[in-house]
Formats: C-alpha cells, sequence, structure tokens
C-alpha cells in the first residue's frame, strides 16, 4: 500500500484496540521492544497454555499505526502453538491490517519483535525443557529430505563428532542439547552455522559468550525449510523470519536433534 492513508482496518483497531492490559500469574512472560527514532514502545504479555498461547495483552506508547499493528498481532497469534505464533511476520500483520504507509512498516516489524521477545523469555524462564524447546525442529512436522538422507546427510543422533571434520555443517536449534553439540563440533570445523528461530539464544549469558568467541556462526530468526541434494546432503532452504525471504545455504551435513 503506497498511500499515505489509513485503511478502515487499521483506523478501526486503532480505536478499538483489542486485547490491552497487562496479564500476570503462571505461564506468563512479558517482551518489551521500542524503536529510538520513532519513539514508539510496546509491551506484550503472553499466557502459555499446552504450548498455545492462551491469551495475550499489549501496552503500546506511540502513534496510532503502533496501537493498531499491537492490536492486531494479538488477534493473530492468540491461539495459535508457539512455534506458529513465531511465524508472524511484519508482512502478515500489515496484510491482515490491509496496508499500512510505507513510513509506518517499521511499526508491525516492532510489533513482530515484541511478540517473539515475550516467546524468548517465555521459554528462557523454563527450568526443563519445553514442549516448543523439544520440537522447534518439529515446526514443519517432516522437514522435506529428512528422511531422504537420514545418516547419509542428515543425523538425529552423532557419536563421532570427526564425522564432521571440517564439513560444512547445520545445526537446528532444539534447545540447550543442540547449542552445546555446535560448540563441541566447533573444535573439528570452523563451517558451522547453527540456526534458530529465536532473535537471541535461550542460553545463559556464560553459554552465549563462549558461542560468540567461538567460529559458531549463529542465524537467528531463521527456520529449516527444505534439504535437498542428489547423492547426499548439498544445501538447505532457509527462511528469514524476519525479512520473511527464503535463500539456499550450501552444507554438507544437516544434525536435527
Amino acid at each position: 500500500m503506497k498511500s499515505t492513508t489509513y485503511s478502515e482496518k487499521v483506523l478501526d483497531h486503532f480505536r478499538n484496540p483489542r486485547n490491552v492490559g497487562i496479564l500476570k500469574g503462571k505461564n506468563v512472560a512479558k517482551g518489551k521492544v521500542g524503536n529510538p527514532v520513532c519513539g514508539d514502545l510496546m509491551e506484550f504479555t503472553i499466557k502459555v497454555k499446552d504450548n498455545r498461547i492462551h491469551d495475550i495483552k499489549f501496552k503500546t506508547f506511540g502513534c496510532g499505526s503502533a496501537v493498531a499493528t499491537a492490536s492486531m498481532i494479538t488477534e493473530l497469534a492468540k491461539g495459535k502453538t508457539i512455534e506458529e505464533a513465531l511465524k508472524i511476520t511484519r508482512k502478515d500483520v500489515a496484510d491482515e491490517l490491509d496496508g499500512l504507509p510505507p513510513i509506518k512498516m517499521h511499526c508491525s516489524n516492532l510489533a513482530a519483535d515484541a511478540l517473539r521477545d515475550a516467546i524468548k523469555n517465555y521459554l528462557n524462564k523454563q527450568k526443563i525443557k519445553t514442549e516448543a524447546e523439544k520440537d522447534t525442529k518439529r515446526d514443519l512436522i517432516i522437514i522435506p529430505g529428512e528422511k531422504e538422507f537420514l545418516n547419509n546427510g542428515v543425523y538425529h543422533e552423532v557419536k563421532d563428532l570427526s564425522l564432521f571434520k571440517e564439513k560444512r555443517t547445520l545445526v537446528v536449534d532444539s534447545g540447550k542439547k543442540s547449542l552445546e553439540f555446535a560448540l563441541a563440533l566447533s573444535e573439528y570445523s570452523q563451517r558451522i552455522v547453527f540456526l534458530t528461530p529465536f532473535k537471541t539464544l535461550t542460553a545463559d549469558e556464560e553459554f552465549k559468550t563462549k558461542i560468540k568467541q567461538s567460529n559458531v556462526k549463529v542465524l537467528y530468526e531463521s527456520q529449516l525449510l527444505e534439504i535437498t541434494g542428489l547423492n547426499t546432503v548439498e544445501k538447505v532452504k532457509i527462511h528469514d523470519l524476519n525479512e520473511d525471504n527464503k535463500y539456499e545455504l550450501f552444507v554438507d551435513a544437516v544434525v536435527i536433534f
């Protein structure tokens, strides 16, 4: 939408915002983001039940577009699983609002970031591996090519790390175990890529520092879509959740715990 005017949906969500407020209690987490350029500030609270966003509320300090995008994304996220909610992009928000003026598109990105921040904080609060963490790799149920190349470029279990010596290896985020594996694997190869759908690693600061000091390259807000090759794995298709772009990456192996 190139017009500088607002759609009726934008005006409706601005005048009658949905899910305004703040949640408290068990299984509730908060996400908060701000844009220093425009001064907009968004705060989301989510309540998770059975791996789904059971309830969601928001508070925002900003323009009409900020209110409308925050209101819309709460409607989009409510009832979805953690994995489904992580897929919501700024384009989804803008499309559901029948477009936004170009100068206000950053508001939709801010809303998506606030939602992801709340989800990340929820996962970080868990003392045990949550269903969402265990099933990060199962976001797409079955990744095309996963079964075809199982034990021939795709691995669910690894006992001999030397198998990956100097190989371009993609490790899919499935929680702490996958992070520890990627770090250990960096001793055998300088071409280790860690793929996570989150904006930051779900680990303590000490472990994050170790990852930063290693050869592991982290692809944030990204998701594995497909694994392809001839006789063995040659490349993968990646979905950039932030920019809503898809691209290919050449690899020799993929590890999915």
